[in-house]
C-alpha cells in the first residue's frame, strides 16, 4: 500500500493533483484544503496517501496532514459516506471544526458540503459523536475544541480555493480572480466552494 508520496507537483485540477515520482505520475484526489496548501508546479509536494483498492482500480486520496487522513477514514465507515463525501466534507471543515460541528450536532455545518443532506449528516452524528474522543484535530496541544470553535469558511479562503483549482483548470489567476470574487459578491455572505467554482466556470466560458 502507498502511504506517502513525494515528488514534483505535475498538475493540480479541482479535486486533484499529480504527482511526479521518478518519472511516474501518480494521480492524487485531494480535498480543496490539501490542494490549497500545496505548492506551485512543478515544485517539490508531499502528501501523506490513503490507498483504496477496488476490483477495477487502485485510488489514492492525498492528505496534508495525519489528522485530515484520520478524519477521512473515520467518515468513511459512516454508511452513504464514500470518499469523494469525505472529502467534500473535509473541504469545507478542516478537523478542529468537523469535531466541533459532530459534537455541537450540528447539522447545518455538515450539510454545507457537497452530496451531504439533512438525512446523511444526523446519520454523521450519531454515528460518529461517541467515537470522537482522541481524534486528531491538527491544533498545538493543549488547544481545546468545542461548539464555540466552529468556524464558517471565510469568502477570502474560498476565493483562494477556487482560484486555485481555476488555475488547476488551466485558467490565468489574472482572468480568475475578478471572476471568482464578483460571483462571492453576488453569493452575499453565503458562499458555498463548489457553487463559486461551478459559477465562475460559467463565466469564464463565455
Amino acid at each position: 500500500m502507498i502511504a506517502q508520496l513525494r515528488g514534483l507537483l505535475a498538475q493540480v485540477e479541482a479535486d486533484r493533483c499529480v504527482i511526479d515520482v521518478n518519472g511516474v505520475g501518480y494521480l492524487v484526489q485531494a480535498s480543496s484544503r490539501t490542494l490549497a496548501a500545496l505548492p506551485q508546479p512543478p515544485e517539490l509536494a508531499c502528501v501523506l496517501v490513503e490507498t483504496v483498492v477496488r476490483e477495477d482500480a487502485i485510488l489514492l486520496y492525498g492528505f496534508a496532514d495525519a489528522s485530515e487522513r484520520s478524519w477521512f477514514r473515520l467518515l468513511t465507515t459512516v454508511q452513504g459516506v464514500g470518499a469523494k463525501v469525505a472529502l467534500a466534507i473535509l473541504s469545507v471543515l478542516p478537523p478542529p471544526d468537523l469535531m466541533a460541528a459532530i459534537a455541537a450536532g450540528d447539522r447545518t455545518m455538515l450539510t454545507r458540503a457537497g452530496g451531504v443532506g439533512a438525512r446523511l449528516a444526523q446519520r454523521i452524528v450519531t454515528e460518529l459523536r461517541d467515537k470522537c474522543d482522541g481524534m486528531p484535530t491538527g491544533l498545538p496541544a493543549g488547544v481545546a475544541v468545542s461548539a464555540a470553535t466552529v468556524a464558517v469558511p471565510t469568502p477570502r479562503s474560498i476565493a483562494a480555493n477556487a482560484v486555485l483549482a481555476l488555475s488547476g483548470l488551466g485558467f490565468r489567476r489574472a482572468e480568475a480572480q475578478p471572476v471568482v470574487e464578483r460571483v462571492i459578491d453576488r453569493c452575499e455572505g453565503n458562499a458555498d466552494l463548489d457553487v463559486v467554482i461551478r459559477d465562475a466556470l460559467k463565466e469564464l466560458a463565455r
